[in-house]
């Protein structure tokens, strides 16, 4: 196995105490010399979590302490202080599986044009199915995003897309700006399907809190990726040369937005 740093795994934490020391503990699993990992305390106030947050640091796990800064603001501080050549985000309640890793990287060494290697997740909690992602659909990515913040990628789009943006107007969502991102500079996304991490899934989640501010976001979103929505609505009017099918298009599509959003 390579002794270089391949992967900088990312562990964001704010009062997530009951669950990091599984995060961490399925990262250190894996066994591996060609990955580095680092926690980052995100201004955590309950007591479980500093003292958790403590015994990592005893451990001699890269910790990194810092004031309130959200979601974005602590994977940004944790990429900053990596030296991987591909980045991995892990939530702090979620587990990392390891066999997919090999294959990814390999992905990722023999094809420049691949930014993004992305997989399934299983989840475990209030659901247990295997949450299957599927392979890669730009304008699916434009409609809603589907692919998981824990995929990999290179450190380059970080880089590109200048880190996650913490001016979203919602927490939560920064990995779909993120992949819009990518997808503006170009970037490939490959699909294998392979279970990534284990998804916790509770009654109450950031999922779930972001549907209140979904027409926030899709403002924000529509506002910032302009370009990207608009090279995608003449790629389908090239595609679709009578007016009367495009039509038809445009109304299935609007249905099936419509009947998206009554499900939720």
């Amino acid at each position: 196995m390579s002794k270089r740093c391949a992967i900088s795994l990312v562990i964001p934490c704010f009062n997530h105490g009951a669950f990091v020391g599984e995060a961490v503990d399925s990262v250190l699993h894996a066994e591996r010399n060609d990955v580095e990992l680092i926690v980052v305390d995100d201004g955590s106030t309950d007591d479980r979590t500093r003292t958790e947050i403590d015994g990592l640091c005893k451990q001699g796990i890269h910790v990194i302490r810092q004031a309130n800064k959200g979601l974005a603001g602590a994977r940004n501080a944790g990429i900053a202080a990596s030296r991987g050549e591909y980045i991995f985000p892990l939530d702090a309640d979620d587990r990392m599986r390891d066999g997919w890793i090999d294959g990814a990287l390999a992905i990722l060494d023999s094809d420049s044009k691949v930014g993004v290697v992305y997989g399934d997740a299983q989840c475990f909690g209030t659901r247990t199915d295997r949450w299957r992602t599927g392979p890669f659909d730009a304008g699916r990515l434009l409609h809603a995003n589907y692919i998981h913040c824990s995929a990999l990628y290179r450190r380059s789009i970080w880089e590109q897309n200048e880190g996650y943006d913490g001016t979203m107007p919602v927490q939560g969502a920064e990995d779909w700006d993120f992949w819009l991102g990518a997808l503006e500079h170009g970037w490939q996304f490959v699909y294998v399907p392979e279970v990534f991490f284990e998804y916790r899934q509770a009654e109450e989640s950031m999922i779930t809190r972001l549907r209140a501010f979904e027409n926030e976001l899709e403002e924000f979103l529509a506002t910032k990726h302009g370009p990207l929505h608009r090279r995608a609505w003449l790629s389908l009017r090239g595609e679709l040369q009578s007016p009367r099918i495009l039509s038809r298009r445009l109304a299935e599509s609007l249905a099936s937005r419509l009947k998206g959003k009554s499900s939720k």
